[in-house]
Formats: C-alpha cells, sequence, structure tokens
C-alpha cells in the first residue's frame, strides 16, 4: 500500500508541482487547499479537499478519514508588502495555522513533517553565501511568521519524536517544461513573473528598486532556482526522512547568483521584446546581495539540480505565460460562441468548469480534439458526445436541439 502523504498548500505554484512529482514517484496524495491562490486544474495526481487550515476540528477529520503517513506543509501568505501593511493576517495564516496542523500532527500520531519555510528568515545577511547556521534576522512579518513556525516545528519535535525537515526557499521561478504546470497566481510580485508580463504586453514596464548597490551593475543580486528542482528537494526530503534520519535544515537555491539586470535582459533576449525598464529607488531593507549554501543539501540529501539555468528558467516561465494567454483566449471564445462544445458539456453538467479546463489545457498541449480527449479519460461517454456533437452542429445552423443530461 502506497504510504498517503497531505499537502497543504498542494493547489498552489510549488506545492502542485511537488504533487505531481509525488504521485509520479508512486505515493498516494491528498490536497488540502482553500484555493485563495491556487486552482484546482493544477492538482494532477491527487485528491483535493477545499477547506481552510483555520478549521481544527476539519482537519481532525481529515487527518480521521485518511491516516496520513507524512504532511508536507506548504499553504501560507507570502508577500512582504502585504505582510507589513497587514502582520497579523500572516501571523495568523502562516503561524497559527501551522500551529492547528502540529495539533493534528500530535493527536494523530503523525511523525514526519516537511514545512516550506523562505530565505527571509535570515534578513538582511551580511556574509555570502548565506549557510544554514547564518544568524535568523528576519526583518519583516513573513520572515517572522515563518521563522515562529520554525520554532513550533523544532519545539514540537523535541517534545514528541515528530521529526522533520525545513526547507529554506531562495528565489523560486520558472515552470514545468512540459507545460502542465507553472505560476498561475494574479498577484504574484516575483522578477521573473513580472518581466515575463512586460514582455507580452499585459504590463507597460518593469522597475529596478535600487541601481548603486554595491553589486557589478548596481542591481540586486538573487539565487534563483527552478520549480522543478525545489519541487524534487521536496521529494528527497521525504525520502530522506522515511529512511529514519535525523530532522535538518536545508536551504533550497543554486549557490550562485544573477543581478536584476542580467534576469530582464535574459527576458528581452529570449521573448525578442525590449520592453521598458524604469530605474527608481532602493526600497527599505532589500539586500544587495542573497545566495544559498547548497553544501548542505547536496551532500545530505544527493539532491541533484536539472535545470540550473537561468535561460532554462526564463523560458519555462515565458512559455507558461504565453500558454496562459493562449487558454485564456480559448476559454473566452467558449463563453462568447454557446456552440461550442466545452460550453454545451458544461451547460448541461456534463463536466465541470475545472474538468473542462485540464482538457483545454491538454488540448493547447497536444492538439488533439477536445471530445477525443474527453472520451479518453472518461469523462464523457462515447454516445453522449456523438449527441452533443449533434446539438452543435444543430446550434451552429440555429436550431436548438433540446437533449437530456446523460446519466
Amino acid at each position: 500500500m502506497s504510504p498517503k502523504i497531505l499537502v497543504t498548500g498542494g493547489a498552489g505554484y510549488i506545492g502542485s508541482h511537488t504533487v505531481r512529482q509525488l504521485a509520479e514517484a508512486g505515493y498516494d496524495v491528498v490536497v488540502y487547499d482553500n484555493l485563495s491562490t491556487g486552482s484546482a486544474s493544477a492538482v494532477i495526481g491527487g485528491e483535493l479537499i477545499v477547506a481552510s487550515l483555520e478549521n481544527q476540528a476539519l482537519i481532525n477529520k481529515v487527518f480521521a478519514q485518511h491516516g496520513f503517513d507524512a504532511v508536507l506543509h506548504f499553504a501560507a501568505s507570502l508577500s512582504v508588502p502585504e505582510s507589513l501593511a497587514a502582520p497579523l493576517n500572516y501571523y495568523a495564516n502562516n503561524t497559527r495555522n501551522t500551529l492547528n496542523l502540529l495539533q493534528a500532527c500530535q493527536t494523530f500520531g503523525v511523525k514526519k513533517f516537511i514545512f516550506s519555510s523562505t530565505a527571509a528568515v535570515y534578513g538582511q545577511p551580511q556574509v555570502n553565501p548565506v549557510t544554514e547556521l547564518s544568524p535568523t534576522q528576519p526583518i519583516n512579518p513573513y520572515g517572522n511568521s515563518k521563522l515562529m513556525s520554525e520554532k513550533m516545528i523544532q519545539d514540537f519535535a523535541q517534545a514528541s519524536g515528530c521529526r522533520y525537515v525545513i526547507l529554506r526557499y531562495f528565489n523560486v521561478a520558472g515552470a514545468d517544461p512540459t507545460g502542465k504546470l507553472g505560476q498561475s497566481a494574479k498577484k504574484a510580485e516575483h522578477l521573473i513573473k513580472v518581466a515575463c508580463d512586460a514582455a507580452l504586453g499585459r504590463s507597460p514596464s518593469v522597475s529596478i528598486f535600487g541601481t548603486d548597490f554595491a553589486t557589478p551593475d548596481g542591481s540586486g543580486i538573487r539565487d534563483y532556482i527552478h520549480v522543478e528542482d525545489l519541487a524534487s528537494a521536496h521529494v528527497d526530503a521525504l525520502h530522506y526522512l522515511e529512511a529514519g534520519n535525523d530532522s535538518e535544515i536545508f536551504n533550497c537555491g543554486y549557490g550562485q547568483g544573477y543581478s536584476v539586470r542580467e534576469v530582464l535582459e535574459m527576458v528581452k533576449s529570449i521573448s525578442g521584446v525590449d520592453f521598458p525598464v524604469i530605474e527608481i529607488t532602493r526600497r527599505p531593507g532589500d539586500p544587495a546581495c542573497v545566495i544559498a549554501g547548497t553544501d548542505k543539501i547536496r551532500s545530505i540529501l544527493a539532491w541533484q539540480p536539472r535545470y540550473n539555468s537561468l535561460e532554462t528558467i526564463v523560458t519555462t516561465a515565458l512559455n507558461w505565460e504565453k500558454k496562459l494567454i493562449a487558454l485564456a483566449a480559448l476559454e473566452k471564445n467558449l463563453a462568447q460562441q454557446n456552440f461550442q462544445l466545452g460550453a454545451l458539456l458544461t451547460e448541461h453538467k456534463i463536466i465541470s468548469e475545472t474538468e473542462l479546463e485540464q482538457a483545454l489545457q491538454e488540448q493547447l498541449l497536444n492538439g488533439r480534439k477536445l471530445g477525443e480527449i474527453l472520451v479518453q479519460k472518461a469523462m464523457i461517454s462515447a454516445q453522449n458526445l456523438e449527441r452533443f456533437l449533434l446539438e452543435q452542429t444543430w446550434r451552429r445552423q440555429g436550431v436548438w436541439l433540446q437533449l437530456p443530461t446523460a446519466t
């Protein structure tokens, strides 16, 4: 019987990539997500429970029903500016909800816990590369909320015998190279996402916050990690705990940095678009350079990144954004023309909007007909497909053919 894994926030950007990799590795995955920033269509290979971690009774019910072997905790708010404006929301969603999850682990005896943390716990590091032993001095509520969660996990483990892996992310970017998954959050603030939006005409320009740092070109330097490599670090961490190893903290980056100017030039080069760049003053608290020390994760987890290239990161991110634009156009066309097959099937409640979105994404990837995809995935029978294709034909001819809903 496959180990059953709970993934909170598994419909989000990093969580969804990890869920897919866990499913591919043979795990039985249950995703717990309130879909505030995630998407149901991003859950590939796992069962989705739409719920909030604020609800302790429901969390306990889910634990009781499933009997989890391990928990991977991604669910969190992650905007630094937002955390400064609404700090209590961050302590509630990030810290208190982690406590709720740990209480469920205690009640139901879950002894393996993997936590999604951040390089923001280091604050403004004075020495690079930043190692796991560097001082933790966060300078904003987001970093504080994550560090407080780390401390709770460590104290709980000391008292209960639960073993953990804490992964401190640096700058995550890119998308699944096959085009199945990517960054879909509407309020994403990451540099590469913002630059791709400018290259594709969805925003007028990109701002460089500070050009007088003590770096070769004056702009800030960050360590960017491809989301697929970060997801594989979580799978490696799970294997590590399953082998009975001790609790650990690992940085997740590549150990090399790129400046803001270098990233923007890469996006311009790959996209072929010379979008406007505006230089403005530094933001309070932005360090000049933050690069991860990665010796520990490479040696202890034997983690081997496969996408350690800024060109690869930008290319996959840009391709994903192009796909989102194409998908949005396709969905708009379906909404405007009620004789389209997808619209007919959702109108008659044969398939859900989420199932339609998943099928449309596959259609964009391989060019197959929508009906063929739906039949292959057993979302609709071949007989019912024929009936709705007939209705589609009649509607195009201006005749409204009412068909009974399939059972």
